[in-house]
């Protein structure tokens, strides 16, 4: 069998993601466009969903994870009175409800039960795995499963009211994972009914924002560097990034400063490696690019 020909292009592009297509639909745009079968995203957006996609190529899918954990900024709007199948204004209306909130109201919600660290059940349309399989798989079979809620945290939840009383409009900066729809459901619960999420934007992960984002057939690549600018940098001298490419873990000094990960550049400010801490005193490669 033929040996698959190594990537020629590595780097980040910042895609502003349309609606109506899927994240992986994005990934497919870009492989087509770049002529590059290694095209990854990090960050699932909805069909529906518009805003900043993370899309990583070549050398840089092997990253995506640790812009994965980058936290999200989303704005959207919350309907109140109206319950979907999908939390959101793609499915289909499951219950209605009689409701007159004030602002006050709303925000009162907010402040006390949905921001900051919260247990959130994540919603049946998802990408989640229950035992080797997507719960959005199972959903479409019309299969629900018991979810175990999981910690997020919620660093700023903002309501606006708009001429209608039942709508909404919301921001939110939130922790990787946190399900936006879901928020808005448990809103809707809070407030004596019912709610789903309409219009959903990601404005934002991480530093990476909507001002730099562009349309899949506009994006440009940022560097592998660059990829990484929300992570601290170490610059390393030739010899130790020698050792660095071999996999040696090395003594952890003044430069190695908080948890890490740290991306390790070397003189000419390429990306050469990410590495972790290894005890307390020592660092160790995590991923190596080649050369």
């Amino acid at each position: 069998m033929a040996r698959r020909r190594p990537a020629q292009v590595h780097g980040l592009a910042v895609v502003d993601k349309p609606a109506g297509v899927t994240s992986h639909d994005v990934v497919g745009m870009l492989r087509r466009r770049l002529h590059e079968r290694r095209v990854g995203h990090a960050g699932t957006l909805d069909p529906d969903a518009t805003g900043v996609l993370l899309v990583g190529v070549g050398n840089v899918t092997r990253l995506l994870r640790f812009l994965t954990e980058l936290g999200k900024t989303y704005t959207a709007e919350v309907v109140l009175g109206v319950e979907t199948s999908t939390l959101d204004a793609a499915g289909e209306v499951t219950a209605r409800h009689e409701m007159a909130v004030t602002p006050e109201q709303v925000r009162r919600a907010v402040t006390e039960h949905l921001t900051g660290p919260i247990m959130q059940v994540p919603p049946m349309v998802s990408a989640l795995k229950v035992d080797g399989r997507r719960l959005h798989e199972l959903a479409r079979e019309g299969i629900e499963v018991e979810r175990e809620p999981r910690p997020v945290t919620v660093h700023r939840f903002e309501v606006e009211p708009t001429d209608d009383p039942l709508v909404y409009r919301i921001e939110v900066t939130c922790s990787s994972g946190t399900y936006v729809r879901t928020l808005a459901a448990d809103l809707g619960h809070l407030l004596g009914g019912g709610a789903h999420l309409r219009t959903l934007r990601r404005t934002a992960s991480g530093s990476f924002t909507e001002a730099e984002a562009r349309p899949p057939d506009e994006a440009e690549l940022l560097t592998p560097a660059q990829a990484l600018r929300d992570r601290p940098a170490v610059t390393l001298d030739d010899a130790t990034v020698a050792l660095v490419r071999n996999g040696r873990i090395l003594p952890a000094d003044e430069r190695w400063q908080g948890p890490g990960p740290w991306a390790v550049l070397d003189t000419r400010g390429e990306l050469v490696a990410v590495v972790e801490r290894a005890g307390a005193d020592r660092i160790k490669p995590d991923v190596v690019l080649p050369v």
